[in-house]
């Protein structure tokens, strides 16, 4: 981050780097809590992977099937779920276009609290199931509620400390990534790469209904009601400290706001630029991807002519959707499903990959989804390690090769 100082100009690795480390922690925390919650929920018998949802309405997978049949009814199954999400998402197009706000922010707020109702309900039960907790109905339900308004209250009030709202956004990705590893593993497999393939194209195609949302915001300088995660409060008491800025004159506001279809932002509190994605299984999430210039100040000014950025300012605050918070956090949770070797080189792809897409974006600045590269990543690796490394470090120590 630049200083005051105009010979100060750090390079575009240097800013990408603090970029990193803002949005690794919670990303990490996401994953680490899921993580445990698979690993004591499954080990003790009390998640089971019999669950019903949008994303096994049309094949429900049995162990005796085929591998064409699981095949078939995974592709299946990921085709239905995307169809809905992008027709729904389409819907959110109509009517943020009519101006439907009260609407859209009354169903997000709702969405939230089925999260934290149902889903932290099912999961307190498990816990406490499985550890043996005593508790009864009623504190159980007083406890449960006071917990949903609350994080309601705490994502969509403007005045609740950064730190609660930042924490009930991680807890909202935790339980519904946690949801998701209970699908059958074909079907979770199936719907990351179709997510992944939904996040890119409606992202970058010209018709993509993220991108469409993210031009009618800019065009009416709105923001769009999302579940978003932000890194770190925002300071704006020094506007001039540390702001990554392009800006282009109003007229040429609609022509190039195509570039900036993503939802990973540095932004102040009411950015340009926002979207969601619509995931409707039981549970509501947002799919991301990343919009922000990771450039220095003096060389963003520099470079102002030939921006394709369309007035967004950024006083450094990092903003990541909650989607994927969810996907990266149903991968490793699908691979602490196996063995711990593999959790570790799926974590370490993702990040790999989150890096790689932050780069791409500070070198290209175009639009670039935040999905695709890390899942990519972390499936490729999944498939490595299980069924490579894995084979080839219990052959070594079966044969007490240590190295």
């Amino acid at each position: 981050m630049a200083d005051g100082n105009p010979n100060s100009n750090p390079g575009v690795l240097e800013s990408l780097g603090e970029e990193i480390v803002r949005i690794v922690a919670p990303v990490s925390a996401c994953m680490l809590l899921v993580v445990l919650l698979v690993t004591a929920l499954h080990a003790g018998g009390d998640g089971g992977t019999d669950v019903t949802s949008i994303a096994t309405i049309a094949y429900s997978e049995e162990a005796s099937d085929s591998f064409w049949d699981k095949l078939e009814g995974a592709l299946l199954n990921s085709f239905v779920f995307v169809a809905v999400i992008t027709v729904l998402t389409f819907l959110l197009v109509l009517l943020f276009y009519f101006r439907c706000m009260r609407f859209l922010k009354s169903y997000m707020a709702f969405s939230s609290f089925v999260v934290l109702g149902l889903l932290g309900g099912q999961i307190f039960l498990f816990l406490t199931a499985r550890f043996y907790v005593p508790v009864d109905v009623v504190t159980f339900s007083l406890l449960l509620l006071n917990f949903s308004v609350v994080g309601v209250l705490a994502v969509f009030l403007s005045k609740v400390p950064i730190l609660v709202n930042q924490g009930y956004l991680v807890t909202i990705g935790v339980l519904v990534a946690y949801s998701f590893t209970l699908l059958p593993e074909w079907t979770t497999w199936a719907l990351l790469v179709a997510m992944s393939l939904y996040d890119l194209a409606a992202v970058l195609l010209p018709g993509g209904p993220l991108r469409l949302l993210v031009e009618l915001a800019i065009s009416r300088d709105e923001e769009l009601p999302a579940l978003v995660y932000e890194a770190r409060p925002v300071e704006q008491n020094h506007p001039g400290v540390g702001r990554r800025l392009w800006r282009e004159s109003r007229d040429t506001t609609t022509t190039n706001s195509s570039s900036n279809s993503n939802d990973l932002e540095a932004g102040n509190p009411n950015p340009r630029s926002q979207e969601a994605s619509l995931v409707v299984a039981e549970e509501d999430a947002s799919v991301s991807a990343v919009t922000t210039p990771l450039l220095p100040p003096q060389l963003a000014r520099r470079r102002e002519e030939d921006a394709e950025g369309i007035g967004l300012g950024s006083s450094g605050a990092i903003k990541l959707g909650l989607g994927d918070f969810i996907f990266y956090s149903v991968l490793v949770g699908r691979a602490a499903l196996y063995d711990f070797m593999t959790v570790y080189a799926c974590y370490l792809a993702i990040m790999a990959g989150l890096g790689i897409t932050l780069l791409l974006l500070a070198v290209y600045r175009k639009a670039l989804p935040a999905l695709p590269v890390s899942v990519a990543l972390g499936i490729l690796f999944y498939l490595l390690t299980r069924y490579s490394l894995e084979v080839f470090m219990v052959q070594c120590s079966t044969n007490l090769l240590m190295f």
